[in-house]
């Protein structure tokens, strides 16, 4: 499917990756930027961004996560490795080299996995109010104000689904109402409940939780003698803070911070002109590195 909106064409595709179904937005022409969305949301969480991006000279791709929004509900797969794994290949299919990664709330876990495992694939990573598995540097946020969901999604044998299975509309509106200091617009709030109603829907959204404890592992295994040699850029806002900063400042060696008090933990809805502009000076950053002459 394609439209003209803001006068250029975007797409929404469903590509096939070997054993997964994927639905993909597509926009704009240049240098790509992959945005990876968090819970509960979908690739529709980019939308006031997409266009400022798009307007910078860059092309956007935003897929739904494995069993999130129009992409495939799998079995298993939900661990960081393989959701790099679903992007690269995804990059494949377009014919893209590399990408500026961002990674917003737990789409930062597969963020982070891509640019750890596969830098080649990377030109720059953005983790937006996160904090990733495993990594020191975010333990004042963890002891002070933990999300209490966190454990409750992880819950063996389907607990969560069970008890949420006909009450999502509630129990999904609590995060995006608690999320915005601007309010969500009715019609995104909508179709975020109508992405994760059902239990189907609600068990793959959460073995993103699930598998955090594995992702935890290979994190602090990694960061025994891996670094982040891309440009990096923490944004932490009212929720996550400076955290995501004091993670990614152990393992960076080209880091850059934004602190975005005015806005809640769903940055791209409340300060989406200040997102779409890191994003890109991130990207400007990473293109100044590569074409900087070398010294001898």
């Amino acid at each position: 499917m394609s439209c003209t909106t803001h006068g250029y064409r975007a797409t929404i595709e469903k590509i096939q990756l070997d054993d997964l179904h994927v639905s993909v937005r597509r926009a704009g022409t240049g240098s790509p930027v992959m945005l990876l969305h968090g819970f509960p949301h979908t690739k529709e969480i980019w939308r006031e961004v997409e266009p400022l991006l798009v307007a910078t000279g860059h092309q956007v791709l935003m897929p739904d996560l494995r069993g999130t929004g129009g992409t495939q509900r799998t079995t298993g797969g939900y661990d960081a490795a393989s959701l790099a794994m679903d992007q690269i290949r995804l990059l494949d299919a377009f014919a893209v080299r590399a990408a500026h990664v961002v990674g917003f709330d737990v789409g930062a876990a597969p963020a982070f996995a891509l640019a750890a495992a596969h830098p080649d694939r990377v030109l720059s990573l953005t983790i937006v109010e996160a904090v990733i598995s495993g990594l020191a540097g975010a333990e004042d946020f963890l002891n002070a104000s933990g999300p209490w969901w966190f454990g409750f999604h992880q819950a063996p044998a389907g607990l969560a689904e069970s008890v949420l299975s006909g009450d999502e509309d509630r129990y999904l509106r609590f995060f995006l109402g608690n999320g915005s200091r601007a309010g969500v617009p009715e019609d995104l709030a909508r179709h975020f409940v109508r992405a994760y109603t059902g239990r189907d829907s609600l068990r793959a959204a959460f073995e993103h939780y699930r598998a955090m404890p594995a992702n935890a592992q290979w994190n602090r295994s990694w960061a025994e003698h891996g670094r982040l040699t891309m440009p990096v850029t923490a944004v932490g806002a009212s929720t996550v803070g400076d955290a995501p900063a004091r993670q990614l400042t152990l393992i960076a060696d080209h880091l850059d911070e934004h602190l975005l008090p005015h806005s809640g933990h769903l940055v791209p809805v409340d300060a989406p002109d200040d997102l779409a502009a890191i994003v890109a000076a991130t990207a400007a950053r990473a293109t100044s590195a590569r074409t900087r002459p070398r010294t001898r």
